[in-house]
């Protein structure tokens, strides 16, 4: 197992009204950068059906300075006072999205699913930009941040980085500016062994419960949230647009959300946290959320649970923890029953609660009986392993 792992520190930045300007400066600018390289791909994709690298982009712009030396001045120069305040890493991870995005709009033709063109990006659009070299634009300094052609900037420490510095983002949210530091080689802190496994059944009546019948009760924040949220909403659809107390009544219903958010991984946190401590190995659902959430009568209460990002905190968790976190196949494993040496389906809808089989009398909630029968699915699969 091992020793280290790759984490990630995000802390709160403290910035002079001079810095936050010219961090705005260089989100709009990447946004830019974005749309500029977005044109030629859409292009491309629209006439030939292929796609375009960031590598081609720089090289075509290489052969138009070398073909129109009076437009390449023009280019140049345009250009040149565009992105003279900016680091040359920003501007290379801008076409580094680009191409992930354009790689996964690909896959999902490929699929035959709906795949949607990338969008180009408003002003208000791109929310983060990021050095990928530690040392090389960014860098930490007796703890605080020095950005190349912006300055240095105060950083709120939370808790001491552990792990050797790789790459640094810049994250602009509702509430302010945060630095997000990604550590590698960080050494992992142990719990004591409990010789203890479970299995987990995520659900929407319990957010999970696990084989021994001790439901995680689901707090619904953004169910709880709604009314807010829709008083957000409507103040922002009553005030008039491009004007001062319009920019207002967004930032406040962008904190509704994110004030929703933030309530759903410290719950995710806290109960995968506990989960670390109590077992060595927990078996959980191999799910697939995407393809679920397009039942249009649960979307809304799969998303406010979060499943999907409660299993990656819980598989960093474990990790750091020494711990193990296996996935199983989900096929019937509500259906079949978990008595001992039965097995037998019974078959039920999703309004039915309670297993009750005909052949062996074993009676009790349905979200237990699927956690008994992922625990031992998971044991069989270690075994045979």
């Amino acid at each position: 197992m091992s020793e280290t792992v790759r984490t990630t520190y995000k802390e709160n930045l403290r910035r002079t009204p001079a810095q936050e300007r010219r961090l705005e400066d260089v989100l709009w600018r990447c946004g830019e950068r974005y749309n500029t390289a977005l044109e030629p791909r859409s292009t491309a994709y629209q006439r030939r059906r292929v796609s375009r690298s960031r590598y081609e982009q720089e090289a075509e712009l290489t052969a138009i300075r070398a073909a129109f030396p009076a437009y390449a001045a023009m280019y140049a120069a345009m250009y040149a006072a565009m992105y003279a305040a900016m680091h040359a890493h920003l501007l290379q991870d801008v076409l580094a999205r680009l191409e992930k995005t354009d790689q996964a709009l690909f896959r999902r033709i490929q699929r035959r699913e709906q795949a949607g063109f990338p969008r180009v990006k408003g002003r208000t659009r791109f929310h983060s930009c990021t050095f990928k070299e530690h040392g090389n634009g960014a860098r930490l300094e007796n703890g605080v941040l020095v950005l190349s052609k912006i300055g240095r900037l105060r950083v709120h420490w939370s808790r001491p980085i552990a792990g050797t510095p790789k790459t640094i983002t810049i994250c602009k949210e509702a509430d302010g500016w945060y630095l997000a530091v990604s550590c590698a080689e960080a050494p992992t802190q142990p719990l004591p062994a409990t010789a203890q496994e479970t299995g987990i059944d995520l659900g929407l009546e319990s957010f999970a419960t696990l084989a021994s019948g001790q439901p995680i009760f689901s707090a619904r924040y953004s169910r709880k949230a709604e009314a807010y949220l829709r008083r957000c909403q409507r103040r922002v659809a009553r005030r008039t647009k491009r004007s001062h107390r319009r920019a207002k009544a967004v930032k406040l219903l962008a904190k509704a959300h994110l004030h929703s958010a933030r309530q759903r991984r410290d719950l995710h946190h806290q109960e995968a946290r506990k989960l670390v401590q109590a077992y060595d190995v927990i078996y959980q659902e191999d799910l697939r959320v995407a393809t679920m959430v397009q039942n249009h009568h649960l979307a809304k209460s799969i998303s406010d649970a979060g499943w999907s990002a409660f299993l990656s905190i819980l598989a960093f968790k474990a990790a750091g923890a020494g711990k193990q976190v296996q996935a199983v196949h989900p096929a019937f494993t509500s259906q079949r029953c978990s008595g001992l040496e039965c097995g037998v389906t019974v078959q039920k809808g999703l309004s039915i609660r309670w297993h009750a089989c005909p052949d062996c009398g074993t009676s009790l909630h349905r979200d237990h009986n699927a956690a008994l029968n992922i625990l031992r699915l998971g044991q069989a699969q270690a075994n045979t392993a």
